[in-house]
């Protein structure tokens, strides 16, 4: 597994994300999945007991082991994902952002909501 430096390095990173994944739980268009897939995925090169602890966990590791299984989303983290796609984009006409943000934005929002929405739905 490495040195220990290198070990410490990626359970820190892993917690941080944990951390983030957390924070994203409570922040509306912070995503929280990306994040705890990415702290299993350091957890796995830092420590097995973390990634262990993180993937059983009650509440974080369905939606990892369903990822990790067969590449599935659940789907109420679709539906969050959803409503938190289309707020983001309420909000930016409510700011008046100028047409070409709103159209890159736009772009970039429709492509993440296909990628998600063509993913097999974990129950």
């Amino acid at each position: 597994m490495g040195d220990p430096l290198t070990r410490y390095c990626w359970r820190f990173f892993g917690t941080a994300c944990v951390g983030v994944g957390a924070v994203g739980v409570l922040v509306p268009l912070l995503p929280t999945t990306p994040f705890l897939l990415l702290a299993a995925w350091a957890y796995a090169r830092g420590s097995e007991r973390w990634r262990l602890w993180l993937v059983n966990h009650p509440r974080l590791g369905p939606c990892i082991r369903a990822w990790q299984q067969s590449r599935a989303i659940p789907r109420r983290a679709k539906g969050v994902a959803m409503l938190s796609l289309l707020s983001s984009v309420v909000i930016a006409v409510w700011l008046a952002l100028p047409p070409l943000v709103l159209g890159a934005q736009a772009a970039a929002l429709l492509a993440v909501s296909a990628f998600i929405l063509t993913r097999p739905t974990a129950s």
